[in-house]
Order: structure tokens, then sequence, then C-alpha cells
């Protein structure tokens, strides 16, 4: 999953340089709409690099899942059923996958993971809506504040995901 981000990442930040280019050469609306957007793309794939470097050389996979934070709220369980999160959770990707590995980690080395994965993609959720700002310049408010929105719901589902599995884990703990 790394090689494919890190590529895409790449591959944005190119196409926006390159239709940035090429606006600056003849001005045309079609290749400003194709920079912005492709520029859009590129700060999100880059703010969530960024965002999981930063986080991990702070946390280092070593969160304490006992504080209050990282507890399940009763509300939590309605909200997993309603959204049908058992039959979905399975499909989203991971990123660093051998921080989950039960081949490598113990139990309480994956709910520290769990824990820093979830900070991870709470900032995000935050940061997604920073390009919002850019429609002072390019009046398309919409535009962006759909395209944040969209990512925020993208990243908030890998948030509830690990909230939803962080109880079992924490309960084979306490069971070994």
């Amino acid at each position: 999953m790394k090689k494919i981000v890190y590529s895409f990442t790449i591959g944005f930040i190119v196409l926006t340089l390159f239709f940035c280019g090429i606006y600056v050469k003849y001005h045309s609306s079609l290749v400003l709409s194709l920079t912005i957007t492709f520029g859009t793309i590129s700060y999100h794939f880059v703010m969530r690099l960024l965002v999981g470097f930063v986080v991990g050389r702070c946390m280092h996979n070593k969160a304490d899942y006992t504080k209050k934070w990282y507890q399940s709220r009763q509300w939590e369980k309605s909200i997993y059923e309603i959204l049908k999160v058992r039959y979905w959770k399975n499909y989203l990707p991971t990123f660093e996958q051998d921080y989950f590995n039960l081949r490598k980690r113990s139990f309480d080395q994956i709910a520290q993971s769990m824990c820093q994965a979830e900070v991870v993609h709470e900032v995000i959720v935050l940061l997604c809506f920073i390009p919002v700002l850019f429609f002072i310049w390019f009046n398309a408010f919409w535009v962006f504040m759909i395209t944040s929105f969209l990512a925020a719901c993208f990243d908030l589902a890998f948030v509830i995901m690990q909230r939803y599995n962080r109880p079992r884990v924490i309960k084979l703990i306490r069971e070994h």
C-alpha cells in the first residue's frame, strides 16, 4: 500500500506542476481547473503522508490505550450498528500492515498502533478542510467544501474502524 500511495502522490504533484506550467503559458480556464484539481489532490496525499510521519515520530506507536480519549463510549456501539461497520471494516486499506500483524506484534503493541492510527486520521479529518480557504482566490467555495467533506469522511471511516476494533483487542489483552 505504501508504494501505491507514494506513487500516486508523486504522480499528482507532477500533474499539478505540468498543468501549472501550461496555465502560466496559455491562461486557459480548463487548464486552471485541472491545475486546481490536481493541486488539491496533491495536497490531500502530501498532507496525509506528513501527518502520518509527524505523529509517528511523536508517538512511536506507544499510545496509552487506557487513556480516556481512546475509550469507547456507550453511544458509539449504536452508531457502529447503524453504519454496519462490521461489514465494511475489513475492506479498508492499511498503510503500514506490519503494525497490525499478529505474527510480529503483541496485542498490546497492536492496541497502541491502533491508537496512533486513530490520532493520525483524526488530525487528517481536521486538515481536510484547509483547501476550503482557497475559495478566496478561486471563487469555488462549494467545490472545495464538498471535496474536503468527502475526504474527511474517508478518513473518518478509519477512525471509526480503529475505535470499533480496539475494544476487541483490549479484551484479548486482558484474557492473556
